[in-house]
């Protein structure tokens, strides 16, 4: 009986570091297309888990720590959801410093931002109508703009890669309107001589000097002819845009940051107080709200639900840092500083007992050289996400296969359409992947795959991750 008893235990543990030794191999078909793109299988980190089960399908190079880029989203926005909850709302605020008579503001307007991730232009009009609507039309004093719910986080927009005019840059602010950026809208009418730019939404304290001249050139790739230049600076107030287009080819538009926070919500304020018939005498001033100030209007944001879904389909960065950003200031007080949002992070990853060997949070987005996470770990917060009962909201936040968000063009492949829920991630040598599939079995599955190679966002990452996706999809 003993000796039955002591090959049953010898069976039981040949077959676990059997499974074990299995787990540590790549799919054939994933170590294939590594070897056709000649990416060498140490740049490569794939956690595959049952999510209903918790068991381990594939690991390899899972507790290796490796820049996320985008798919760090994924862990922002569930802990964020998590720890603040899908109803959860950021709240702007208008305040009177002065008694208002007959429409009229004797005194200071000031505008206190709570950190809407997500004031677009429609937003901030509809703000402005509802001041309106309270019964003010005229200030006699300045526009007032207090930020301090947010620890200013600098104003280099160019520190990651030297592009201060993409929106992508744009850094979090207490009151950050429509992302700080405008379209440039360029227009050339062939019977005309100079071209037209108009600008939405157009900051009254925005100044554009326009320098362009027509052409009878081809239509291919107009806008390619525009130069912008900011002699205050990317942030400053003005802007000289320089070049030719061609004639008679339509209009076109161009997206850019421009401006600080503060400038960019007051001078559209102000063109949206303007045209809805009010008038203001002052100017902009940065200061905090005095005690005796009275409110007037208070302007609720989209809901926590709502927002980490505009997050991670279409892969927000700076809505992202925000959420970072909130986290820190609810968990520990304002002002929110991007170290509280950090110890708020690591505080909920040690309260469920994940560990991650060399993790680094940044800022929360992607959006950084700096962040690390490992696959294995990333894979226990999306457990955890799965088994919470705010699942259904996570996972509505997710980008769908060949549907919608990030992945609307990807694994449209018969049967994995809508089956594949997952934040995408590139950036310079990193291509990944965060997510659920469910399987042609029924089974679900947590993947993570996360590529640090030269060259993988040029689409290698793509395949690469096609190939594991293929081979979960059918287990």
């Amino acid at each position: 009986m003993l000796t039955l008893r002591c090959l049953a235990i010898l069976l039981l543990c040949w077959i676990s570091t059997a499974s074990a030794r299995e787990a540590l191999q790549l799919p054939p078909v994933v170590q294939r297309t590594l070897e056709d793109y000649r990416i060498p299988a140490s740049g490569v980190s794939v956690y595959i888990e049952d999510a209903r089960t918790q068991e381990v399908v594939l690991s390899y190079n899972a507790e290796v720590p490796r820049s996320p880029a985008s798919t760090i989203k994924a862990l922002t926005t569930f802990i964020a959801l998590d720890e603040l909850g899908p109803a959860y709302t950021w709240t702007t605020r208008a305040y009177a410093r002065g008694p208002i008579k007959h429409g009229v503001l004797t005194g200071d307007l000031y505008l206190v931002g709570g950190g809407d991730p997500y004031m677009t232009a429609e937003r901030w009009w509809t703000f402005v109508q509802q001041l309106r609507q309270a019964g003010l039309r005229d200030i006699d004093g300045d526009i007032v703009i207090d930020r301090s719910y947010f620890e200013t986080v600098g104003d280099d927009r160019a520190a990651f890669d030297s592009q201060p005019f993409k929106s992508y840059n744009v850094l979090p602010d207490a009151l950050m309107v429509n992302f700080q950026t405008s379209r440039f809208t360029v227009s050339g009418d062939a019977q005309g001589s100079r071209a037209n730019i108009a600008l939405d939404p157009l900051p009254a304290n925005f100044q554009i000097t326009d320098l362009v001249r027509l052409a009878n050139t081809g239509c291919r790739r107009a806008n390619q002819g525009l130069k912008f230049d900011t002699p205050e600076g990317p942030s400053g107030n003005s802007v000289v845009v320089r070049g030719t287009i061609p004639s008679g080819c339509g209009r076109f538009a161009v997206a850019r940051a421009i401006m600080t926070a503060p400038e960019f919500a007051y001078g559209t304020f102000r063109t949206f107080w303007e045209q809805s018939g009010g008038t203001v005498s002052g100017k902009l001033r940065l200061s905090t709200l005095p005690d005796d100030a009275k409110l007037v209007y208070a302007h609720e944001s989209l809901t926590m639900g709502e927002i980490i879904r505009l997050v991670n389909k279409y892969s927000n960065n700076v809505m992202a840092r925000t959420l970072m950003l909130t986290l820190g200031a609810e968990k520990f007080e304002p002002p929110a500083t991007v170290e509280k949002g950090r110890r708020a992070i690591n505080a909920w990853l040690a309260a469920h007992r994940i560990e991650m060997p060399g993790f680094v949070i940044d800022n929360g987005s992607g959006l950084s050289r700096d962040e690390r996470v490992t696959a294995k770990g990333l894979g226990e917060v999306l457990r955890v996400a799965y088994h919470s009962q705010f699942m259904p909201e996570f996972a509505a936040s997710l980008p769908l296969s060949a549907t919608d968000g990030t992945l609307r063009n990807r694994f449209q492949a018969q049967g994995m359409q809508g089956r594949i829920r997952m934040k995408t991630g590139h950036m310079d040598d990193v291509s990944s992947l965060a997510g659920f599939v469910n399987a042609a079995s029924g089974n679900v599955y947590i993947v993570v795959i996360i590529i640090n190679h030269p060259g993988a966002q040029f689409g290698v990452g793509d395949d690469i991750q096609a190939a594991a996706l293929r081979w979960a999809f059918g287990q």
